[in-house]
């Protein structure tokens, strides 16, 4: 989906162990653009995986060149499994610009669609993927 001139690609939670799934791929139709500039991840993951949890959004983020914003839930749920939340902004190069953890929280941050585009344009590791398609 577009929104505010970002391009967005909505997830849940079980998708972020699955990267064909969360590909970002060079935009055809438009040159020197991808698919995505920013993935969402809804989720609820519980405590003791929380480290792939992390993990992973780091992965999706590097190797997606995008920003991925991801919620988890905190708590203890009907089942008594826990949730520590770790609800996190990743930008592009894995690194977090804000997280949550252990409480309900609201963070904000600004992302930079300049600094996004120039990381792009230096690292344009897009150019190397192979073409697929999904069936």
């Amino acid at each position: 989906m577009d929104w505010k001139g970002w391009r967005i690609n909505p997830q849940v939670c079980y998708d972020l162990r699955f990267p064909v799934f969360c590909r970002n791929r060079f935009d055809v139709e438009r040159p020197g653009a991808m698919d995505f500039d920013l993935q969402i991840f809804v989720a609820n993951w519980p405590a003791p995986r929380a480290y792939a949890w992390k993990t992973l959004l780091r992965a999706r983020a590097i190797e997606n060149l995008c920003y991925v914003a991801a919620v988890n839930r905190v708590g203890v749920d009907g089942n008594e499994l826990a949730y520590d939340g770790d609800s996190a902004v990743i930008d592009f190069l894995g690194s977090p610009q804000v997280e949550a953890h252990g409480r309900e929280q609201v963070l904000t941050t600004t992302l930079s669609a300049a600094a996004l585009a120039t990381h792009r344009e230096r690292f344009p590791a897009m150019l190397d993927a192979d073409a697929f398609d999904l069936r």
